[in-house]
């Protein structure tokens, strides 16, 4: 043995039929230090990850074959792109039908071994491959290696620190570190300065919190759902897959009866309907939400409106936010028919749209002065009616003919009106409602722009149809689908239209119009996708269940678990939960 004590140590795990297995990479005959098989924790609390809308691979049930497969090319989901550019509107109605989709499995999974898991099979069957590579593998790979990879002694877990000795040994001291004593105060020093964003209270860390996780092996599983369909089909869902996953970690000498959850973005609300289940209360140990958008959120009105082209135009997006906006416009729709034909048919997406909880007059049409023509909305507080199914305003919702495109399925607005209807029941069913050991981070950062409302401006056309006295903007804002000229793009128009004037170098073309009717950037902060008020909404609504909150600078919707800071949270989340969690004896 080497003059410094070098002791590996082979972390073990439980094999399916509940006895102990041990994983490790020979090495050369010279090295002769010896490797240390550690028996596991017999008690198991599992980390189940849903994530959040688009964030699940789909296949045809018809055929098979994949729809939405988000497998990563140089981090690019180059395939479901070159697909997806290839499909018209109508074809992507078709190809994105709720009911004729399931959840793909086969996606790509990682090849190396993280934490627990050896072999590539495992993680096929830990539910990996039913979630996008390109979104969430970076993550889930981090998470099961810092859960079940360091060992299960806490003071050597790299991510944890105490004043006067650090929990992980310096460089040349030896790895059979002494085992942490209760009462210290740890630190994460990854994220410094972490602490101070939490919102109720401090974020206070112990020794204890480590010790007591350190009784539970945590493989971490991942759930993908049908994102198009109700989150209440996927919650019932979730809770067949929970209970799958209890039964699986409940072999042999393992003992489990509880799961945790960690989220994203809808895959909150997901798991929030889940939890009002019979009986999940208690076989849900507690949920880690990152960027929900508890009360939804405005984009998904605006999308539905002019689609996403304008928002990948911004001088201030980072060339690799540009790039995953440009992704996102390709993929979702460049304008506001692409958007429409696919959202009014999928409940799932349609659950996005802002609750009547959401913050009081969101929608304004603004007048040439800058001033609100008439009463902001929803005027009623009902947004459902003021504007998802407005039928007689050009800012309702969406144009009937925009829902049964060329070559798609034929959408009434009957079907259209029965979904409303299926959101407005879902958001009414998770009301207030969040478990009782919560955490929650979201964006909270004015750097990054994002619609706290839509607002429409009334703005004079560069170039007169006639000279007739145009319509005030009040006649403006009173118009109906028919008076407003509409292409799903930013601006619509009032009046007028494209003229060709023949010249001596060639015709000139212009589109005249009294106003133009231009929907405006962003008008305020948060992750880019969900605004502050919606995602710092759960400590205002469900308090005794938000254990706590933190609102996180830096952070871009998307790729939220991609930030380390969000990650060490997320882990900082699981401590307190697993702290918590009572082992089955």
């Amino acid at each position: 043995m080497s003059e410094v004590d070098q002791t590996r140590y082979a972390p073990g795990n439980v094999s399916a039929d509940g006895g102990h297995e041990f994983s490790w990479q020979l090495t050369a005959a010279h090295i002769t230090d010896p490797v240390i098989l550690e028996l596991p924790p017999d008690h198991v609390l599992p980390v189940i990850f849903v994530p959040g809308i688009m964030g699940s691979n789909l296949r045809s049930k018809a055929r098979g074959t994949p729809v939405w497969r988000l497998d990563s090319t140089g981090g690019i989901p180059t395939t479901l792109l070159r697909d997806m550019l290839t499909k018209s509107t109508g074809d992507r109605q078709k190809v994105l039908d709720p009911a004729g989709v399931e959840v793909d499995p086969d996606g790509a999974v990682p090849t190396q071994p993280a934490g627990s898991i050896y072999e590539t099979k495992s993680y096929v069957s830990r539910g990996w491959g039913e979630v996008g590579e390109t979104s969430y593998s970076s993550f889930l790979v981090w998470l099961e290696q810092v859960l079940n990879g360091q060992g299960f002694n806490p003071a050597r877990w790299q991510q944890f620190s105490y004043v006067a000795m650090s929990a992980t040994p310096v460089p040349g001291q030896s790895r059979d570190v002494q085992p942490l004593t209760s009462g210290i105060r740890m630190s994460m020093p990854q994220a410094e300065g972490w602490s101070t964003l939490a919102e109720k209270g401090t974020a206070d860390l112990f020794s204890d919190d480590l010790i007591a996780r350190a009784r539970f092996r945590m493989p971490v599983y991942a759930f993908g759902y049908n994102w198009l369909d109700s989150n209440k089909a996927a919650a019932d869902l979730l809770r067949k897959r929970i209970h799958f996953v209890i039964d699986e970690n409940n072999r042999g000498k393992s003992r489990c009866s509880q799961v945790v959850l960690v989220t994203h973005s809808m895959g909150g609300l997901v798991a929030r309907a889940c939890q009002k289940l019979e009986g999940m209360q208690e076989t849900i140990a507690g949920i880690v939400h990152g960027v929900m958008p508890a009360v939804g959120a405005a984009v998904a009105y605006r999308r539905c409106k002019i689609g996403m082209a304008d928002e990948i135009q911004p001088s201030w997006l980072h060339p690799k936010d540009k790039l995953a906006a440009q992704l996102g416009a390709r993929t979702i729709g460049y304008t506001g028919p692409d958007v429409t034909a696919v959202f009014a048919q999928a409940p799932g997406a349609l659950q996005l749209l802002p609750t009547d909880q959401y913050r009081a007059g969101w929608l304004t049409i603004d007048g040439p002065s800058g001033k609100t023509v008439g009463n902001a909305e929803p005027g009623s507080g009902n947004p459902y009616q003021d504007i998802y199914l407005r039928q007689d305003r050009w800012w309702g919702l969406a144009r009937k003919e925009w829902l049964s495109p060329e070559g798609g399925n034929n959408l009434t607005w009957s079907d259209f009106e029965k979904n409303v209807g299926k959101a407005r029941d879902f958001h009414d069913g998770i009301r207030d409602s969040y478990h009782a050991n919560t955490y929650v981070f979201y964006g909270k950062d004015r750097k990054v722009p994002s619609f706290e409302g839509v607002h429409w401006k009334i703005k004079r056309g560069m170039v007169a149809p006639d000279a007739k006295a145009p319509p005030t903007p009040e006649d403006v804002r009173n118009m109906g689908f028919g008076g407003v000229r509409d292409d799903g793009r930013n601006p619509l128009h009032v009046g007028g239209g494209l003229t060709v004037t023949p010249g001596l170098n060639g015709a000139t073309v212009m589109d005249t119009s009294y106003w133009d009717l231009v929907c405006a950037a962003q008008d305020g902060g948060g992750d880019g996708t969900v605004p502050v008020s919606s995602g710092a909404f759960p400590l205002r609504s469900g308090a005794a269940s938000i254990q706590q909150q933190f609102g996180l600078p830096g952070i871009k919707h998307e790729p939220a678990y991609q930030n380390h800071t969000a990650q060490l949270v997320a882990l900082y989340a699981l401590q307190k939960i697993a702290s918590k969690t009572k082992v089955d004896t």
